[in-house]
């Protein structure tokens, strides 16, 4: 189905077409700039483990921060 609001791009509209970067101003461009990862400095060790679903699914439910009360409630009870 053809979209007069948004037509399929040509091969030539590929030839034309710039990354991001080279044609919107650096306000807008910081805009979208997420930081990805730990901050720089941080101590933290990306792992894999396995945990029961009912125990996931209550740290979960506490919203936001969830892994961060998943790794204090480790901590209390590390030897």
């Amino acid at each position: 189905m053809f979209d007069d609001d948004n037509p399929e791009w040509t091969d030539e509209d590929f030839a034309r077409a710039r990354p991001a970067a080279e044609v919107l101003p650096p306000e807008v461009l910081a805009a979208f700039a997420k930081p990805r990862g730990r901050p720089p400095g941080s101590d933290k060790e990306r792992i894999t483990i396995r945990v029961d679903k009912d125990v996931l699914a209550r740290f979960r439910a506490t919203g936001s921060g969830w892994q961060s009360r998943m790794n204090e409630a480790l901590r209390k009870v590390a030897p």
